[in-house]
């Protein structure tokens, strides 16, 4: 069980009016008992990076699999919880969890939708409706600060760990709420298991490739998918499109390369595919929110 997260339902204390942030990385489950646990109203986000889950909330059965040690499939799941509840784990997993748990309490997420002069219309529906869930693929970049925060650098520790959690948790709220306002309303639906496949050889083939020129037709003729089917069901499997999805994985070489090897920024914006440094910082600025040089080794 993840400490200060699930509340037995014998014990009745005040609602938090913090985020918490949770991290697993090896037991099987959550909690071994199948004991009822009463959960107060918040708003969860889990990146489950491998492993199984499978819980009851009043009596509704959620199944989240992300895979296994050899064939991980991350997911992100998003769970409001409008009002108090039960919850009962269901422990029919032997794979190991690696997973970062996120969450907020309703009465915060409200003080912050009541904030804004017009709140976007998708966020305000989910919060409102009691055991609304969302569910997608991350991206490398979602990914890698679910990891960030599974292994956090050796240096922090005591208040610099809990800032540094508490940050990458923010990032990771702010990109999920992100996936969940530009999902298409008409395709709720989730993917078939063929189309799944074939997003996943483009994902695969973009990553293997993302420093080249990069064009759908060029990613059709080598995947073997109509250019028409990877723009109608990539999204539908990771929540992007296909050239933010190079974009975005660009930004991240780049960075990558900044960090690990100091590398100048006219390359890293070569590599990000910007002909224009100036550019690219820009871009840079607005996905990690610092300019490349302070990210340089």
């Amino acid at each position: 069980m993840l400490e200060g997260d699930v509340l037995n339902i014998r014990i009745k204390p005040d609602i938090p009016q913090h985020l918490f942030v949770g991290a697993m990385d090896g037991p099987a489950s959550c909690t071994p008992d199948d004991n009822l646990y009463d959960v107060w109203p918040k708003f969860l986000i889990m990146v489950l990076l491998q492993g199984r889950q499978h819980f009851v909330m009043d009596g509704a059965h959620f199944r989240i699999d992300a895979g296994n040690e050899d064939n991980p499939e991350p997911v992100v799941f998003m769970l409001n919880v409008a009002r108090e509840c039960t919850l009962q784990f269901v422990n029919e997993s032997t794979t190991p969890l690696r997973k970062v748990m996120i969450s907020a309490p309703l009465p915060w997420i409200e003080r912050l939708i009541r904030s804004q002069p017009t709140s976007m219309p998708k966020l305000r529906a989910f919060f409102s409706e009691h055991l609304a869930t969302f569910r997608f693929a991350p991206n490398r970049r979602l990914a890698q600060i679910a990891e960030d925060i599974l292994k956090p650098p050796v240096a922090m520790a005591g208040e610099l760990l809990t800032l540094n959690r508490n940050s990458h948790a923010f990032d990771i709220m702010c990109q999920a709420c992100s996936v969940l306002v530009q999902a298409d309303e008409a395709a709720p639906h989730q993917p078939t298991a063929l189309s799944r496949r074939q997003s996943e050889k483009v994902r695969d083939y973009i990553l293997a490739h993302v420093c080249e020129d990069l064009s759908l037709d060029r990613i059709a003729r080598a995947v073997g998918i109509s250019t028409s089917s990877i723009q109608r069901h990539f999204k539908d499997r990771f929540g992007i499109t296909v050239s933010d999805f190079i974009r975005q994985e660009r930004l991240e070489t780049a960075r990558a390369a900044l960090e690990r090897d100091g590398i100048p920024i006219a390359q890293a914006a070569y590599l990000a595919g910007y002909r224009n440094p100036s550019s690219f910082t820009t871009a840079f600025k607005k996905a990690y929110g610092v300019s490349p040089k302070h990210r340089r080794a």
